[in-house]
């Protein structure tokens, strides 16, 4: 019986599943390293990847509650816990509590200008299931909720003294221009993603930026794509990484035109595969990134 729960809660924040937070885990350690010139050290670096993970868990907690009306009535997640009634509103909700709270726990072990970022994410993490019944393009909310580890990492790269008045002053030109990037990549991967649904959605009346940019999606998604590359490689060259890096930025635009040639035709076979790819994609930038500092 306990092994059967077990299972429920694991399915509920997608642990069989870690392409998602593998997706948030990727520019968050990207924008760490760039924050501390290179290696990090053993406590930032765990603190982002566990609190990477809890925090994406918690996410999946609020989304499942807030869509379970919605969701049964798409194929790919009528199934799901909360939405099949295997795992109550309650439960689920006061699971993705714990987790929360767990991810502040290790904020705190950082400092005060992470913490204010800290709820800056929590905030925006709860906004973002409800954006998809009132914006057009709620995959830009879900960058916005992806990319706040990347001032975070800024923040947390000053030490342990620095307060929350200044969790902006801290976080520099090229942290907003690694953001943006990677808001790009966001709107890339969840629009393939969006575009597998597309048939559902239009059903229940679910907004999303597949819908929204309709015949234009494909080309919105590269756009999208390019848009990231080219802000982290200007970012890159400005830190002074070397060829290597570009080499890498170069190895994941190669990726992105193989995932034009899954999603052109806009079969869900083919946009699903893209989407499920796509944290290849940013861990050949996050390597470029680490392999540049490595070297004298």
């Amino acid at each position: 019986m306990a092994a059967g729960r077990l299972s429920l809660y694991l399915d509920l924040i997608r642990w069989n599943r870690p392409a998602g937070w593998l997706l948030l885990l990727w520019p968050t350690l990207g924008a760490l390293w760039f924050a501390s010139g290179g290696w990090p050290g053993w406590h930032l670096l765990a603190v982002f990847v566990l609190g990477t993970i809890l925090m994406r868990s918690a996410g999946c907690c609020v989304n499942d509650v807030a869509d379970r009306d919605f969701d049964r009535h798409v194929k790919r997640t009528a199934q799901r816990p909360v939405t099949s009634g295997a795992i109550s509103v309650k439960q689920a909700l006061g699971f993705g509590a714990l987790l929360a709270l767990a991810a502040f726990g290790l904020a705190l072990t950082t400092n005060a200008a992470v913490i204010a970022w800290a709820f800056v994410g929590l905030g925006v993490t709860l906004v973002y299931p409800f954006a998809k019944r009132y914006v057009s393009i709620p995959q830009a909310v879900l960058g916005i909720a992806f990319s706040i580890g990347i001032p975070m990492a800024f923040c947390a790269a000053g030490g342990a003294d620095v307060p929350a008045s200044a969790f902006l002053a801290r976080v520099p030109a090229a942290a907003w221009l690694l953001l943006l990037g990677n808001l790009g990549w966001v709107l890339a991967y969840d629009t393939e993603y969006a575009m597998v649904d597309r048939d559902d959605d239009l059903k229940i009346g679910m907004k999303t930026s597949a819908i929204t940019f309709g015949r234009f999606d494909v080309l919105a998604v590269m756009l999208c794509y390019a848009l990231f590359l080219l802000l982290w490689a200007v970012v890159g060259v400005r830190a002074g990484l070397g060829p290597v890096f570009l080499v890498t930025i170069a190895v994941a635009a190669v990726q992105a035109l193989w995932h034009w040639r899954l999603i052109r035709t806009r079969t869900r076979e083919g946009c699903f595969k893209a989407f499920r790819l796509n944290h290849w994609l940013g861990f050949t930038v996050f390597v470029g990134v680490v392999v540049a500092y490595a070297l004298p």
